[in-house]
């Protein structure tokens, strides 16, 4: 089976109640200006697509890395931005998504391009793309990972230690109160909670006041359950696909027949996903919750987005050196003035063995 026709033969086991492939994509309306923070997390972006470009053409003897993805400095404002908008909705209706990066083996390189053919017209490289062997949408997360890890682990486990200590206090020093009839189901609440069973627990909020002592008590609840919220709270960083892009990356690929990966860049590391592992996890409902989980997100329009555990998936750089940052101002068209962030330098120190396993290849 070709590389498609593995991908067909995944997305049909794909509830169609989570993504439905099959289902027109609605055209994104263009916006009418641009915002600070969507301009820093542009440059951002554009800053993780560089230390992957230049970490894989100054690491590799084989594999040449070529800018792809739509790189047009032009924002919400700007002269020709509408045209602009316009003419990227088309090309997300007929070929798909482009990937921010093709590799290319030396062999298939074609030094007339260049190292950058982001903006070519489509049907001059269409043929050139095909001969691509991975496609790779770069995303970035301006945490660093290990040290979030940490803080949430210790977090978490403090909100453990505290949630049970609330239990005990609670059983020791108010159960005179909670024997009354109207509350003994409180009593049945505390003696199911364990290290086990945190995760699991919830229960409302009594609401007591009529005295003193049943003031305390009530606030002991609340804390309890603020504590139980918080071990319940999902505590790992994630690579996080929106689910309409999941089906113009698809596009992408049936047009080319060209595999394709998602790299998450943090400021200390770089996983990497296969869309393929993506669309598999996505076929049993046992991964939800546990491998990833959907929702709303904010950072994205508040779009349905999938969002998969980075520890779960592949490190493809043990080390980033931190990007040079200054502060930049930005006059628009109609004088509106625009302050936000550009990243310079930095670096990303690659799993070499680690990419290649990724990747599927031998050679680098």
């Amino acid at each position: 089976m070709s590389y498609v026709d593995d991908v067909k033969a995944i997305i049909e086991r794909i509830p169609n109640s989570l993504i439905d492939f099959n289902v027109p994509r609605v055209r994104t309306k263009a916006p009418s200006q641009a915002a600070s923070n969507f301009v820093t997390n542009k440059e951002q972006g554009d800053w993780a697509e560089r230390i992957i470009f230049n970490a894989i053409n100054e690491t590799s003897n084989t594999l040449i890395a070529v800018k792809y993805g739509k790189s047009d400095d032009i924002i919400a404002g700007d002269a020709g931005f509408s045209d602009f908008f316009e003419t990227f909705q088309n090309e997300l209706d007929t070929i798909g998504k482009r990937p921010d990066l093709l590799l290319f083996r030396k062999e298939d390189y074609n030094e007339q391009f260049g190292k950058d053919i982001s903006r070519f017209e489509e049907h001059v490289i269409h043929n050139y793309v095909k001969h691509a062997i991975a496609g790779i949408e770069i995303r970035s997360s301006a945490f660093l990972i290990d040290k979030y890890d940490t803080y949430m682990q210790n977090r978490v486990t403090e909100c453990a230690r505290e949630a049970l200590a609330v239990r005990d206090l609670i059983l020791s020093e108010y159960l005179d109160l909670l024997s009354h009839k109207s509350r003994s189901k409180y009593i049945t609440i505390l003696e199911s909670i364990t290290n086990e069973t945190l995760n699991a627990i919830s229960f409302k909020v009594p609401g007591w006041g009529s005295t003193d002592r049943l003031i305390e008590l009530n606030n002991l609840f609340k804390k309890l359950k603020k504590n139980l919220q918080d071990v319940k709270k999902r505590s790992y960083l994630s690579i996080t696909p929106k689910v309409e892009d999941l089906t113009v990356v698809n596009k992408w690929i049936q047009n080319f027949n060209v595999p394709h990966y998602y790299f998450q860049v943090f400021f200390d590391k770089v996983f990497a996903i296969s869309f393929i592992d993506i669309l598999t996890l996505l076929t049993d409902s046992e991964n939800e919750g546990v491998k990833y989980f959907i929702e709303g997100d904010v950072a994205n329009q508040n779009k349905k987005t999938i969002k998969i555990r980075a520890r779960s998936t592949h490190v493809i750089a043990q080390k980033v050196d931190e990007p040079v940052h200054k502060s930049v101002r930005k006059e628009l068209t109609r004088g509106q003035l625009l302050f936000y962030v550009t990243f310079e330098n930095g670096y990303a120190y690659l799993d070499i063995d680690g990419l290649k396993s990724v990747l599927g290849i031998n050679e680098w």
